[in-house]
This record gives C-alpha cells, structure tokens and sequence, in this order.
C-alpha cells in the first residue's frame, strides 16, 4: 500500500483579492513540490464533489443556502474582514470536502494506511452556521461525522497542528462525544479562541496554547506530555490531520519558530499513534501556511513521512 493524495483542479478557482494571503498560488505550490522526482510513485486520485447532503452532517440547511446565494456572478465578494468568495468558490469548496471524504473512504476501505488532501479553500475556522477565517465549511469536521455516522466508527481523534486555534472544528465536534479534537496553537492570536479551560461540554475539546516565540523543542515537548497521553487513552479508530504549516518560523501571520524538521516528527508522532490505537488509519488534509516556499517544503516533508509510514 502506499499514500494517497487527493486534490481538485476545482480548488484552483477560489479566488481571493490581489494580496490576500489565502490564495491560488497556495496550492499551485504544493502541486510544484510534489512534482519533484522522488514523489513520482505518489498515488494521486480526485473525488467527485461532495453532495450538499455531506455539508449538512455539521451545517444548517439555512446556512449552505447563505453560502450559496453569496457566490458572485463575477468578480469577489467579502463575507467577513478575512473571507472572501468569487464564482468558482462553491465549486472548491465542494470538490474539497470530496476530496477529504474521498481520502477518508479509501483509507476506511484498506485501499492505503493514510492520505493527504490538498484543497482549499481550508475548513477549520468555519463554525456551524459563520464563515470566518478564509473558511466556508467545517471540512475535517464534516469527515469526522462521516467517519462515525456512515463508516460506524466509535471513536476518531482529529488533532489540529495549524498555528491558528481551530475554533470552527471545536463548535462543531464539542457535542460530540465520539470524537476528541486536539489544537496546538499560538496564543493569543487570532482568533482568540483555545485557552486550555476550553475543554468542551463532553470533555472532549484539549486546547494546547504556546506562546509567540514558541520553538520546535519546546512544541515537542508539549506534545509528548499533554496530547499523545490523552490521545492514547482514547484509543481512536481513526487519526484526522488539520495539518496546517503557519507554526513555520517563516510564515507571515504569526510568531511560532518550527521547522520542515518539526512537521516531520509530529507526522512520525501521529502515525506512532495510529500503528498503536487505529490500524495504522490516519488521513491528512491542509489548513494554513502563507509562506510559500516554507508551504511546499512543509508539505513535502508531510507527505514523505506519510509515503514512508504508509508503505
């Protein structure tokens, strides 16, 4: 078995203003790095677009209509200070969440030990009914229902590396016991969210605030004695990834310190956990990460420790 990695040209035609820092050359990146010989045996796959019905697993009808009557006819249109949607917006944000679910399915059928979905735009500041964030859907979270409601599951772990704190994936997973979600952040930062007393209605929500400055050893450290624990003893079927790259110690948002080293030991960490708790079952899909270069070198040392982990 190897790696899967999922991706949609569709993700390509979400178009943000001139120097907005979620835009297409993201991907465009990502899709360069990967090109490089030693990911020619990559197993690559696209999904069909997600049905509606899949967006409903965390949002109200009312609020996937309100996304899809923002969607201009040309041109841009801002939902927030950070959000924007342009004519192909609907469409990535569909072919994303096929992508995830698409990586989810096979990985749940043994197809492969794990996978990594590239799209955008990301999902993990969206909340149940507001778009914030440069986030339209709950994207992991709408793969964590999936992998409990339609695949049976009893317990998924999502664990959340992205230097912002995932608020959108905790409103949308805190009342739901059967899974835990996990975010490492920079704190304070935007959006405010994640102090360690947020632990959520079900105890389920662990909130790993780092201060700005924050370095790879220290992040590590964090790691081994506050999350691994936790995750161990809920013994999770399956591991989902919002692996975002703007802890990098060059992104532009923010002020953590890691490296291309530091994503290839927590990818080493979590595929650990999964070999011991979920079959081996870890499926990956990117959140942030502004510098481009930092970007695709991040990317690239996450995908290769998956390709070796899952071979």
């Amino acid at each position: 078995m190897s790696t899967l990695f999922f991706t949609d040209p569709a993700c390509l035609t979400h178009v943000t203003p001139q120097g907005h820092p979620e835009r297409v050359e993201r991907l465009r990146a990502i899709l360069t790095a990967l090109e490089a010989p030693e990911f020619a045996g990559l197993d690559r796959r696209q999904a069909p677009p997600a049905p509606e019905a899949e967006l409903l697993r965390c949002h109200p009808a009312a609020y996937v209509a309100q996304i899809r009557a923002s969607i201009p006819a040309e041109g841009s249109h801002q939902l927030d200070p950070d959000t924007w949607v342009s004519p192909g917006s609907w469409d990535a944000a569909l072919a994303g969440v096929g992508a995830l679910n698409g990586a989810l399915d096979a990985v749940m059928a043994g197809e492969a030990r794990n996978a990594f979905a590239a799209i955008r735009p990301p999902g993990h500041h969206a909340e149940t009914a507001t778009p914030m964030g440069f986030c339209l859907f709950g994207t992991i979270a709408i793969a964590a229902k999936r992998a409990l409601d339609h695949h049976g599951l009893s317990r998924v772990a999502v664990l959340d590396f992205d230097v912002h704190h995932g608020n959108g994936t905790q409103d949308l997973l805190q009342h739901e016991p059967r899974a835990l979600f996990v975010s490492s952040h920079q704190f304070p930062l935007w959006p405010g969210t994640g102090r360690a007393e947020e632990t959520g209605p079900h105890g389920n929500i662990l909130n790993l605030p780092l201060p700005p400055g924050t370095e790879g050893p220290a992040f590590r450290q964090a790691w081994e004695e506050t999350v691994f624990p936790r995750v161990a003893a809920f013994d999770p079927q399956l591991i989902l990834v919002s692996a975002g790259f703007d802890a990098h110690r060059d992104d532009p948002l923010a002020q953590l310190n890691l490296t291309e080293a530091d994503f290839s030991w927590i990818t080493h960490r979590l595929c650990d956990l999964a070999d011991a708790h979920a079959g081996g079952r870890v499926v990956s899909v990117l959140e942030g990460g502004y510098n481009l270069d930092a970007l695709a070198a991040s990317t690239a040392a996450h995908v290769r420790v998956l390709r070796e982990r899952g071979a």
